[in-house]
């Protein structure tokens, strides 16, 4: 369930309630924007009302992309979504064909698209690392299948592929295929 803050639609992430010695009792809350992640922290008295909004998550499939339109197919009932690049959101770096990723829906319209916390990639370019380089931390840049630049170990070469945290965009681990 979410609640609409300012137009908006906001999940809450945590909340309590207080019940002072004089007073009426409130309850204060911490909301996160389901688009922008934005924090806030609120305070409601117990009479207040607010506005909720039914949330359903929904897996779904990557198909393809359109000039700016996305194509997803829902797991559970075969149709096709179709969102905008606006709500693919910083999930575009890692968007890969065949991918499934978790679409959070309120009205029958995808609100937030979530990917998996990790991908399988494979590097397309880079430059070879040498032994006894070390001016760099022990990392290079390397463009993985998505077209994303990513920090890697030296000793990852094309056609290698790696794990990836979605959440950092942070090199994982390299997989044996």
């Amino acid at each position: 369930m979410g609640l609409i803050v300012n137009d908006s639609i906001y999940v809450v992430v945590e909340y309590s309630h207080v019940k002072p010695g004089k007073g009426t009792a409130f309850v204060r809350v911490k909301l996160k924007n389901l688009k922008t992640d934005q924090v806030l922290e609120r305070t409601y008295k117990t009479a207040d009302k607010l506005e909720d909004v039914q949330l359903e998550e929904r897996k779904l499939q990557n198909l393809y992309r359109s000039g700016d339109s996305f194509h997803f197919m829902d797991n559970t009932n075969y149709e096709e979504v179709v969102v905008d690049k606006e709500t693919v959101g910083d999930a575009i770096k890692f968007l890969q064909d065949n991918l499934e990723v978790i679409g959070i829906f309120s009205d029958k319209k995808m609100q937030k698209m979530l990917l998996p916390m990790f991908i399988e990639a494979e590097i397309v370019q880079t430059e070879p690392g040498f032994k006894g380089d070390s001016s760099r931390a022990g990392t290079k840049p390397a463009t993985i299948d998505t077209g994303t630049v990513i920090q890697v170990p030296l000793f990852v070469e094309v056609g290698d592929f790696i794990k990836i945290d979605t959440r950092t965009g942070s090199y994982v681990e390299r997989i044996k295929k």
